[in-house]
């Protein structure tokens, strides 16, 4: 029998204001425990929520960016539940009016076709604090609790581990592009819950879900997911009973374990939070926020597919971040060949980088040096393989390559004359060449080749040097 996942997930975003949800407390991440707190997120009697308008911001600019519709009234609700990392005993959510819905993110399958991932809600709500459990017991730090988040939850419209994989991907870059989060997973930032249930492939109705928790990585995310998928249609296969779980994953063991049945909406008993007035947004507070909006990544990607002739490979790469992105742009405008611009970066730039340790922000020259670079090759100033050792000369002195040029004598000989006494010396000096190219071994031109460009010490034009020791091979022929 042929079963499918059917998979939905819940991403919980921190968002990166000055200061939290409710308070004027600062959201710094660190610190010492329970030193970024004040009455209002540790829960105090008496002290009341102020709505940071910045959060609201955040929360419309994401939603607008997923091609949501914006729920022009909004209220808070308290969630309410009983663990030590709450203060309050209730958290502060959206529940009956979050403020974005019916969105989508399209995503590139395996087979390269284009898949909607719908995005039911998007609510803002505040973090719990954090628990530390030593060998002594449990401890609590409260400088989390009150950050504000936003949870942006999908439909049930995915499929497999890897197009959970793919949309984290790119929602990811898109709310990291937006700058309403670092998105940093190893500190929190960026937390993802996946729903997840299997039925027989052609049935439409849904299967018995478990929550899977703890997921802090795309790998973690991948692997957790194709478990829970495996453990699913064995248990249907041995016509065991699933029952609604929420399961954690344990990535030393790369197994999910159970935690809890799962707790279902009327557990939490939500209900309108008094202490916080109703939202009610206007268009002209959706038009500005919309105008915020820079160029997203994957637009971005297309932008450079059409206008500088790119592979969409090529594009989805220098768009990863934006400050690539950019040097990118900058440079093959430029230098109007944005393939030529493209192979460097991918190639010997970013191998030079990820040698040094250093990143696009971290370069002594700029996009303008780097079209200068190709301009000088393209021109026949200097072959690419000496442009090779002008970007190194460049990646760690900053100049630009036609000084570096300069005054290193690395111009290109063109000179027949010239190279046609190097290529007849070559050949002099290596009998065995003539012999094995009258042999009919004519894959032997290319050692020749590499021979002559040696004793140039690389200054020798590559296309010339192939012609004339074609010609010279076969006059000796």
């Amino acid at each position: 029998m042929r079963y499918e996942a059917v998979i939905g997930l819940e991403v919980h975003v921190e968002l990166q204001t000055k200061t939290k949800a409710f308070c004027g407390c600062t959201t710094e991440f660190g610190g010492k425990p329970n030193s970024h707190v004040c009455p209002v997120c540790l829960g105090l009697p008496g002290a009341l929520p102020m709505i940071n308008r910045q959060v609201v911001d955040f929360a419309l600019k994401t939603g607008l960016a997923l091609n949501c519709k914006i729920n022009t009234f909004n209220r808070f609700d308290r969630k309410n539940y009983f663990y030590p990392d709450a203060p309050k005993n209730y958290q502060i959510t959206q529940n009956d009016f979050p403020i974005c819905h019916d969105g989508y993110v399209e995503i590139e399958t395996s087979d390269g076709s284009i898949k909607r991932i719908g995005i039911e809600r998007i609510h803002m709500e505040e973090d719990a604090g954090k628990l530390m459990h030593t060998s002594k017991g449990s401890l609590v730090d409260f400088n989390r609790s009150g950050v504000p988040l936003i949870e942006i939850v999908t439909k049930p419209d995915i499929r497999t581990p890897e197009e959970a994989t793919a949309y984290l991907t790119k929602l990811r870059a898109i709310l990291f592009a937006l700058g309403v989060s670092d998105v940093k997973m190893e500190e929190g930032s960026l937390r993802c819950d996946g729903n997840i249930s299997v039925r027989e492939v052609g049935v439409t109705t849904l299967g018995v879900k478990s929550e899977v928790k703890n997921m802090n990585s795309f790998k973690a995310l991948e692997k957790a997911l194709g478990y829970e998928y495996r453990r699913q249609c064995e248990a249907v296969e041995n016509g065991e009973r699933l029952t609604v779980e929420t399961r954690r994953w344990d990535d030393s063991i790369e197994e999910t374990r159970l935690m809890r049945s799962k707790e279902m909406a009327n557990d939490y008993r939500y209900f309108p939070e008094g202490d916080l007035v109703t939202l009610d947004i206007s268009d002209e507070w959706i038009e500005r926020v919309r105008k915020t909006i820079p160029e997203l990544p994957h637009e971005k990607a297309e932008r450079f597919v059409r206008e500088y002739g790119i592979p969409k490979y090529d594009a989805m790469v220098l768009t990863l971040t934006a400050d690539m992105a950019d040097f990118f742009d900058e440079a093959a405008k430029e230098a109007k060949d944005g393939k030529a611009v493209s192979n460097w970066i991918m190639g010997d730039l970013s191998r030079l980088m990820n040698e040094n340790g250093t990143w696009i922000a971290d370069l002594k020259f700029g996009p303008r040096e780097l079209s200068g670079l190709v301009a000088i090759i393209k021109d026949g100033t200097i072959s690419s393989a000496m442009g090779k050792k002008v970007l190194e000369f460049m990646f760690e002195e900053g100049k630009d390559p036609a000084s570096i040029v300069k005054e290193r004598n690395m111009v290109q000989v063109s000179d027949e004359g010239a190279l046609l006494e190097e290529v007849k010396k070559v050949l002099a000096a290596n009998p065995k060449v003539v012999e094995d190219y009258r042999a009919g071994k004519t894959k032997i031109l290319g050692f020749a080749v590499g021979q002559v460009m040696k004793a140039t010490k690389g200054q020798a034009n590559p296309t010339v040097i192939n012609k004339l020791v074609a010609e010279e091979l076969e006059r000796l022929k």
